[in-house]
């Protein structure tokens, strides 16, 4: 029975190929489990459009991300901190602070994607490296200020 790969299936094949594999494997685990559809014009059809409209939606995500990129690439931010002596933080600067204060500036990102390679322990200025798609990365400028 010919089927098309909806998922990459370990020893069979990558998604979007038409494979032949035995009735009973694709009736019984396959189809059931939605790792493929038997194949036929009209569902090779709706795969291909189900793959373009797909493309479409990655290509729209992507300007989004560039455009958002082109905002964060010009924006620098200020985040005011309780320090002691020596200008050390009483604690650390974290992801979900940088998080906050860009929602403050009306910049939504996920807070997972705000990357410290290290926590800001002391006052000064940082590159921060925001991932906002996985082609696009660009680097917010922190300044780390006393209260």
């Amino acid at each position: 029975m010919q089927v098309i790969l909806l998922q990459d299936v370990k020893g069979v094949g990558t998604e979007g190929s038409v494979t032949k594999v035995k009735e009973g494997y694709a009736r019984n685990y396959l189809i059931p489990r939605k790792l493929a559809m038997p194949y036929n014009d009209g569902a090779a059809r709706i795969f291909e459009e189900k793959k373009i409209k797909a493309a479409r939606e990655a290509e729209k995500h992507k300007k989004n991300a560039e455009k958002l990129a082109k905002t964060i690439a010009q924006m620098s931010l200020t985040i005011p901190v309780e320090s002691g002596v020596g200008d050390v933080l009483f604690g650390s600067v974290t992801s979900e602070m940088i998080f906050n204060a860009l929602g403050q500036e009306g910049v939504t990102v996920d807070k997972k994607n705000i990357i410290l390679e290290e926590p800001i322990r002391k006052l000064g200025i940082y590159n921060v490296e925001i991932k906002l798609h996985p082609e696009i990365k660009e680097v917010l400028r922190v300044w780390v200020v006393k209260k």
